[in-house]
């Protein structure tokens, strides 16, 4: 049963009774020795083979056993049915029962090797529910304008004031993350009850009406990093994607929803968001350089 499960959370297709299929990568194939080594611990008899595809039509014959369609179609209906329940949850119901859709998303994009339409209609999904989501429990999120983006000098932004509404979630506390570890180090930040109270001395960020917001398709991260000039760092490239996921939708990132759930812990535990923003900015500084050293072995 263990060694069953094992190869069902890998996505192995099965051709008959104790054969199983999966596409071919490096990581795969050491996946499936592990389980052929288990079954011969065990006393039983396993056989790892490599199929050559040119002897077969894999389209017709081998594609078919992998489509996740019919998986991403119930995960869809279940995004629907949580729409419909959103605006009558408390909100750590609501955040609860969407971040287990989230995982489930995650889940099936790990054995999805030839994604398809299914797919991008979840992605679609996910993205409406943020947008439910917020509009049932953040009201002030800020709507996209059109404009263009203007260059900044860092070395006019240093100990100013930046204000956003407080109660961080994920675009406001990465943004002041960025702001604090890359923009301005001296910074200080106001944590507004309505964005109507911003000083007019004060910078504003990921607020309607802001200095610093969502513009075209980008989220107040993904401005900040090109106001600031700060897009040719790869690592603060991945931490912006994964912003913007996590924000508005759009390409998953395998990631996100374990940061999603550790970010939604924080802010349960964090007495306000002074302390919210200092124990997020240091899983923020670890991701960083996680993407860094990522990086650097790819090069």
């Amino acid at each position: 049963m263990r060694i069953w499960r094992a190869l069902r959370s890998l996505g192995a297709a099965v051709m008959r009774d104790g054969v199983y299929l999966l596409p071919a990568n490096s990581l795969r194939k050491e996946a499936l020795q592990q389980q052929a080594d288990a079954v011969r611990e065990l006393g039983g008899k396993a056989l790892l083979l490599e199929v050559d595809e040119s002897t077969m039509d894999t389209t017709e014959l081998l594609l078919p056993l992998f489509d996740r369609t019919s998986d991403f179609q119930d995960l869809v209906e279940d995004v629907s049915e949580w729409q419909e329940a959103c605006p009558s949850l408390e909100e750590r119901e609501a955040q609860r029962r969407l971040i287990q859709l989230q995982r489930r998303f995650q889940a099936i994009v790990e054995v999805d090797f030839f994604p398809g339409l299914g797919r991008e209609r979840a992605i679609v999904a996910l993205a409406e529910a943020e947008a439910v989501y917020n509009r049932c429990f953040v009201p002030d999120e800020p709507q996209a304008i059109q404009a263009d983006i203007p260059e900044r000098d860092r070395s006019a932004f240093r100990g100013r004031v930046w204000a956003t509404r407080r109660r961080l979630w994920v675009d406001r506390v990465a943004s002041a993350w960025l702001i604090q570890r890359f923009i301005d180090p001296e910074a200080c930040f106001l944590w507004l009850e309505s964005p109507a109270q911003c000083p007019p001395e004060a910078l504003g960020f990921d607020f309607d009406g802001a200095t610093f917001t969502h513009i075209d398709d980008k989220v107040t991260f993904e401005v900040l990093l090109a106001s600031f000039n700060l897009e040719g760092d790869p690592a603060l490239t991945r931490v912006a994607e994964l912003v913007h996921y996590l924000d508005v939708g759009g390409l998953s990132v395998p990631e996100a929803v374990g940061v999603k759930l550790m970010l939604a812990g924080a802010r349960e535990r964090c007495e306000n968001d002074d302390i919210l923003l200092e124990h997020i900015g240091v899983l923020l500084d670890d991701l960083y350089h996680a993407y860094q050293v990522g990086n650097s072995e790819n090069q």
